[in-house]
């Protein structure tokens, strides 16, 4: 091994811990990874969370769980030599949207860690709340619309916190826990300043980036916006989650705990932790003008943003590089699964055949739209199969080869459509840098730079990207390598590699079938309300 400084990040998602170290020259020094379901069988998580067949909508996990993933996850670099004295800083990312909730004890015992017993035997009594919601737990229906009527109405709360009232967010969650158990909770931490609370040993402060997914924080002012904190939770609630600080901040030195446990210097300190969709963001050499689309299971769009826009469709953060800018994010559940449900239907479950189908469809698809939501979509909140002609009337069956290009041609429109409503625009300069296992389809990455007129790029290397994301934040944050902008770190440790370009004899096509599949959702809405 050689000799020099080391930068650990890590991600604590909803199945599993992961942890990337790297070198100053960015590196890859080395990986681990937990599985939570499989290595920690006994917590009986099934993908990482617990359902509850009586309460469908419930959705929790064991914060304990992540403890005892820390623990196994460091004594797995400890047996394979992990040298811990070389660890300058540390960041991470955690699943946005949990919440974990300190009982008084709780906040003691992080203080006095002993480093003769594992972190889980330390805290085994720290939670007020057993199991945590999560970001599927969407069972805060009546706290959102109170929230929402609390400041006259949906779009004033996204004007106030960049988004409208949403079941999984951390507010409307807190909102139904502190109705009853107000008096057991002594402070509030999210899943990743929870993870950060861990390693400096005393309630780390949430950061700003992480802390714009409650519905609670105010994104222009940076601070709680207290009529928000008094309709959820009442005036202990500013205490109990103290102030927010800016994502990018140095929180405090590694508690001794593990540096007599590990091996690891006195002198490594710690940077906040932000949420996994914004590390994911900090880990992408995304430029300003640039959308990022990670066509995944389900796909998800992240852009940088420099004004707020209100907007009912999407959510706004505060950005993790810039806190006097801000970050775009879209979420669709009918991603890569609703993709394969029509290659199964249409093409046998052969790619090479949906692809053929797709070429004997000309660009427009003769007028016809479809939008498929086989589950119920985030954005827009729809749930079916919608068909129209090319002059916008409802039909409900169309050949195979008009449904290939029907489900794609939809999917990049609404992309289109909802990031345009949170302020995104194309300029000269402008990418798509695209990412995830549909990234790989020559096709759909054509139709992408057709759409969005502009041209579309590849990102190598970002199964990872939250874990990247943390440890070049915390390689930036302790300034190691002075002079050096953030994106130009990014830019040294992740390439892109040019896929295509748009077709500008299709502009007109597409911007035309943008503002049809606009009035079609509006009235698909307008009829479900």
């Amino acid at each position: 091994m050689s000799d020099g400084n080391l930068y650990l990040g890590f991600d604590f998602s909803t199945q599993q811990l992961k942890v990337i170290a790297i070198r100053e020259s960015l590196e890859i020094f080395c990986e681990e990874s937990i599985q939570f379901d499989g290595d920690i069988p006994e917590y009986k998580t099934q993908g990482g969370v617990h359902r509850y067949p009586y309460e469908p909508l419930k959705v929790t996990a064991p914060p304990l769980m992540w403890v005892s993933a820390l623990d196994l996850i460091l004594k797995k670099l400890k047996a394979s030599k992990f040298p811990f004295e070389r660890v300058a800083s540390i960041s991470g990312a955690g699943q946005q949207h949990g919440s974990i909730y300190w009982s008084v004890g709780g906040v003691e015992s992080l203080k006095t860690l002993d480093p003769a017993l594992p972190l889980r035997d330390n805290l085994r009594t720290a939670f007020a709340i057993e199991s945590s919601p999560v970001w599927m737990d969407s069972s805060t229906a009546v706290e959102c619309r109170n929230l929402e009527e609390s400041v006259a109405g949906p779009l004033t709360l996204s004007a106030i916190t960049g988004s409208r009232g949403y079941e999984r967010f951390t507010g409307n969650q807190i909102s139904k826990i502190l109705k009853g158990t107000s008096n057991k909770i002594a402070r509030i931490s999210l899943v990743s300043s929870f993870a950060a609370s861990l390693l400096i040993g005393s309630v780390a402060p949430i950061d700003l980036s992480d802390g714009s997914g409650m519905n609670l924080l105010n994104i222009k002012s940076k601070l709680w916006e207290e009529c928000l904190l008094v309709a959820s939770g009442g005036e202990k609630l500013a205490e109990m989650l103290g102030p927010p600080i800016p994502t990018n901040s140095i929180i405090g030195e590694l508690h001794p705990y593990y540096q007599v446990r590990y091996g690891f210097s006195k002198k490594c300190r710690v940077v906040s932790f932000t949420g996994d969709n914004p590390s994911s963001l900090a880990g992408l050499p995304a430029h300003p003008g640039d959308i990022v689309i990670s066509l995944g299971t389900s796909d998800t769009l992240f852009l940088s943003l420099s004004e707020h826009v209100p907007s009912l469709m999407g959510h706004v953060f505060v950005s993790p590089l810039d806190p006097s800018n801000y970050m775009g994010l879209l979420c669709y559940k009918n991603g890569s699964l609703a993709r394969e449900r029509v290659r199964d239907i249409c093409a046998e479950g052969s790619w090479d055949k949906f692809n053929s189908l797709l070429e004997k469809t000309p660009p427009g698809n003769n007028g016809v739209i479809g939008m498929y939501f086989f589950d119920a979509e985030i954005t827009p909140d729809i749930q079916g199969l919608h068909l129209f002609d090319s002059n916008s009337n409802p039909i409900t069956e169309i050949a195979h080869e008009q449904q290939v290009r029907a489900i794609l041609e939809g999917q990049i429109i609404a992309k289109l459509l909802h990031s345009s409503s949170l302020g995104y625009t194309t300029g000269p300069s402008s990418r798509v840098l695209a990412t995830g296992g549909a990234s790989n389809n020559p096709h759909i990455l054509q139709l992408i730079a057709d759409i969005f007129n502009c041209s579309v790029y590849i990102v190598d290397s970002t199964s990872n990207s939250a874990c990247l994301g943390a440890a070049i934040r915390a390689i930036f944050s302790t300034n190691v390598i002075p002079d050096t902008t953030y994106p130009e770190l990014v830019e040294r440790a992740v390439k892109c590699s040019f896929a295509t370009e748009p077709r500008s004899e299709l502009v007109s096509l597409y911007r035309n079938m943008l503002l049809r599949y606009k009035q079609l959702e509006e009235s698909i809405l307008a009829a479900k309300s």
